[in-house]
């Protein structure tokens, strides 16, 4: 199996981090709309209290997790329609 979706997503991820790092993104609203462990660090904790670059981690690993899942769906979609 080739993971072009995984790899495309992390970069997705990094390119997010790096973003918001540079302070281009100065209320964080593109990072928080984007980054999912943002969603529910929002809603458990206090922001402010989080640290960025744990943040930052989980936004990388979690975009690389949904792009494995997306190539784990293709590659099995393309097994089906091999067998049939």
């Amino acid at each position: 199996m080739r993971f072009p979706v995984t790899i495309i997503a992390t970069l997705i991820g990094v390119a997010l981090c790096v973003y918001n790092y540079t302070g281009y993104d100065p209320h964080n609203m593109v990072f928080f709309m984007f980054s999912v462990p943002g969603w529910f660090a929002d809603m458990v904790m206090d922001i402010h209290e989080v640290n960025v670059f744990t943040m930052y981690a989980l936004t990388i690993i979690s975009w690389a997790v949904l792009g494995f899942i997306c190539d784990w769906m293709i590659a099995r979609g393309r097994s089906r329609r091999r067998s049939y």
